[in-house]
């Protein structure tokens, strides 16, 4: 039987709000609409994969993509596999390595604060880093400040 394009495309996976994560996909182009896709993800080589528990799904209940809560850092290395099936075809998987850190949406910096003094024309600007499960050092923090005049 032919496989190709039954494999999911476009894997894309971001880590958000600290412990949130983010996984979506678009079927294989030559996909049925009975079509099935499975993800599961480990992060270490020695551990069992484990199955997504919460699927995104598309208008004909495929999944498209998963939602995890929970998910920590550090410097992990994570292994996402996503099979599919179709009553009695083959589809073909799809795996990829992912360094969690690098697919991370940092929140916003916290508490930050304006003072402005008129008489010298100055501004202080103070803020504390953003949360994140993973960053113990403050100086790996880079930081852009826009100001518009209004």
């Amino acid at each position: 039987a032919d496989m190709n394009g039954t494999a999911i495309e476009n894997f894309v996976c971001v880590i958000f709000n600290v412990s949130f994560m983010n996984c979506t996909w678009e079927v294989g182009r030559t996909a049925s609409e009975n079509t099935q896709y499975f993800l599961y993800w480990k992060t270490s080589k020695k551990g069992d994969f484990s199955g997504c528990q919460n699927y995104i799904e598309d208008n004909f209940g495929r999944h498209t993509g998963c939602t995890f809560e929970n998910v920590t850092i550090k410097n992990k290395k994570a292994r996402f596999l996503v099979n599919g099936s179709r009553s009695g075809q083959n589809i073909q998987s799809y795996t990829e390595i992912i360094h969690l850190y690098s697919i991370e949406k940092l929140t916003p910096p916290l508490n930050v604060t304006v003072n402005c003094t008129e008489a010298s024309h100055d501004c202080e600007i103070q803020w504390q880093p953003p949360r994140t499960s993973h960053v113990k050092r403050q100086n790996c923090f880079k930081y852009e400040i826009v100001i518009e005049r209004k």
